[in-house]
């Protein structure tokens, strides 16, 4: 059954949410929508000029990051998989990389952890995990980064399956959890999934927000096989979502203490939505100064959390364009990426599904209305895999923002009976052409052809020379750093945000950018791609620019606008006090 947009919203909540009942859902496994690919027009015959090269392995990041089983997923705990992070935890000016694991059915082998590597700035990394404190082997799934308690330091928060956990940073380049004394341990069992710090109450100090997958238990949980939701394509798989409980969501104020209180009931975010939530992006999508929050949900609509300027929000994501397919139908939602493609100065969407399905663009027409694009811009070309993490990044330096995103099978045992279904497949990149159409590449380098089965990926630039480089997770093997090697002679320009009266990350701020007659919005997030964290200093291609207005929008409502900005440079911004000198930022 499906219905259309207008026919939804004649609905009232309640009635949707009967329609969406676990036990009413006539579709099965995951997601569901099918949508037939759009025919690929042909080559602009435009070159691209990035070329990815995955050196993982020369860079140090050796260790196999496990998750459930390699050719066999017995449970949808085995198949969703994790994020991971860029972040300067130490404040050298580098990226370092933090990467989720997971565990196994029968336990965790050895070696299998969290992983945190330190940038040694010659392009290689150590893995400092244990010297850190962070050792941790179980189903962790999403992880975002903010400096919570404000003392100039990046903290990390990781959703599990079981107890979540925060890791205060303690500066001198070792962790604490300090999950209980915080506020943040939880009595049950849940599925931690998406996550994000972001400052609802504009207080100064930051908030956290976590969706729940779905309720779990290993001693319930069907068998494959066992239902119409135990089944793809005639094929005995892991159960799931659809017939399992929907989980519930959580949002807990910053005390400015070091704690925590949970305030989901009081802020509307505690109604029993049903959704399986993953995901999560909280940014300025009406852009009135108040930070909103976006949830990718699978197999059921996502949600949009209205931020209503007095500690609630309103739910809206039907209303407003983002909760369903075009033709009105629920989608597995996985990853969220947020940019502005088409450079008008307003925070787009881009979400991916399942298999079979189109990945979807989102136009916002800056006051939190979006309009489903994907097929006027080329991208509905591309259904045959199951896609994650993603991001809206210009990854030319052409001025223009490209998509790019990871895909991967959950179901791995269904290729030894139907091979056309790969367990490992492809990353997928299409680059702007400007005229708000984009078109698929395939010669970007092996990075980008070589199949795995990968769920996060994060954006930044990890060797400092002016580029997006792109950290990606993979099931069961060492991860991918796709190291990109940019030619030609476009310009950029990196900003990076520090907060007085706003939270000290600048999470939440806006950013826009003006060169070559465009307005290039982008925003400083916590989480998102899938499960995971890109590089907070904000990247800019600029083409033949050479400068370019900046406008920061900071988070405590407060304006500053810096004219003419030369090009190829970091700036980081305090403020209220202006540019300041970089964290020892240094080009290779």
């Amino acid at each position: 059954m499906r219905f259309r947009r207008r026919h939804f919203l004649s609905l009232s909540l309640g009635a949707v949410a009967g329609y969406l009942t676990p036990r009413c859902f006539p579709q099965q496994g995951m997601g569901g929508h099918v949508a037939a690919a759009q025919k690929k027009p042909q080559s602009s015959g435009r070159p691209f000029n990035a070329y990815f090269t995955d050196v993982a392995a020369s860079a140090g990041l050796t260790k196999t990051m496990v998750y459930g089983g390699i050719d066999h997923k017995e449970y949808i705990i085995e198949a969703n998989g994790c994020g991971c992070a860029f972040l300067d935890y130490d404040n050298d000016g580098w990226l370092d990389i933090f990467l989720l694991s997971g565990t196994r059915l029968e336990g965790a082998p050895p070696g299998a952890s969290n992983r945190l590597y330190k940038n040694n700035r010659d392009g290689t990394f150590t893995d400092v995990t244990a010297q850190a404190g962070l050792e941790a082997a179980g189903w962790a799934n999403g992880v975002c980064i903010g400096d919570y308690n404000n003392d100039g330091y990046e903290d990390i928060f990781c959703t599990y399956w079981g107890q979540n956990r925060l890791y205060r940073n303690l500066g001198n380049g070792t962790f604490k959890d300090v999950t209980k004394e915080a506020g943040l341990e939880s009595p049950e069992i849940r599925w931690g999934a998406g996550c994000t710090f972001f400052d609802y109450n504009r207080d100064g100090h930051l908030d956290l927000f976590v969706s729940n997958y779905l309720k779990f238990d290993l001693e319930h949980v069907p068998r494959p096989g066992a239902s119409v939701n135990c089944n793809w394509k005639g094929i005995p798989v892991n159960c799931g979502p659809r017939g399992l409980p929907f989980g519930v969501h959580s949002l807990y104020r910053n005390n400015g203490d070091g704690t925590f209180t949970d305030v989901s009931v009081a802020a509307g975010i505690a109604k029993p939505w049903p959704s399986y939530g993953m995901t999560v992006v909280a940014a300025d999508f009406d852009e009135d100064g108040w930070p909103d929050i976006y949830v990718a949900c699978d197999s059921t609509p996502s949600l949009l959390f209205m931020n209503q300027h007095d500690g609630t929000f309103v739910e809206e994501a039907i209303a407003r364009g983002v909760a369903l397919s075009n033709d009105g139908a629920e989608q597995a939602g996985m990853g969220i990426g947020v940019g502005d493609y088409n450079a008008d100065g307003h925070l787009d969407i881009f979400k991916t599904h399942f298999a079979n399905d189109n990945d979807v663009l989102y136009r916002s027409d800056g006051k939190g209305n979006f309009d489903d694009v994907t097929y006027a811009a080329r991208l509905g070309v591309e259904t045959r895999f199951a896609s994650w993490g993603n991001g809206i990044f210009d990854l030319d330096n052409d001025g223009w923002p490209d998509i790019f995103f990871v895909t991967g099978s959950v179901y791995p045992e269904v290729e030894k009976i139907l091979p056309q279904i790969p367990d490992k497949s492809p990353r997928i990149l299409f680059r702007n052409l400007g005229n708000g159409t984009f078109e698929e590449i395939e010669t970007a380098g092996p990075g980008i052809s070589t199949p795995h089965s990968s769920r996060g990926c994060a954006f930044g630039d990890f060797d400092n020379d002016g580029d997006v480089d792109i950290l990606i997770f993979n099931m069961n093997e060492r991860p991918s750093l796709l190291r990109n090697d940019l030619k030609g002679n476009s310009h950029w320009l990196k900003v990076k945000l520090i907060g007085t009266k706003s939270n000290r990350s600048a999470i939440g701020a806006r950013v826009l950018v003006r060169y070559s007659g465009r307005t290039q919005a982008q925003a400083v997030l916590s989480q998102s791609s899938y499960y995971s964290c890109s590089d907070s200093r904000l990247h800019y291609g600029l083409g033949e620019a050479r400068a370019a207005d900046v406008t920061i929008h900071w988070p405590s409502g407060a304006t500053e606008t810096y004219p003419s900005v030369k090009c190829d440079q970091l700036i980081t911004i305090r403020e209220g006090k202006g540019m300041v000198p970089n964290f020892g930022w240094a080009r290779s």
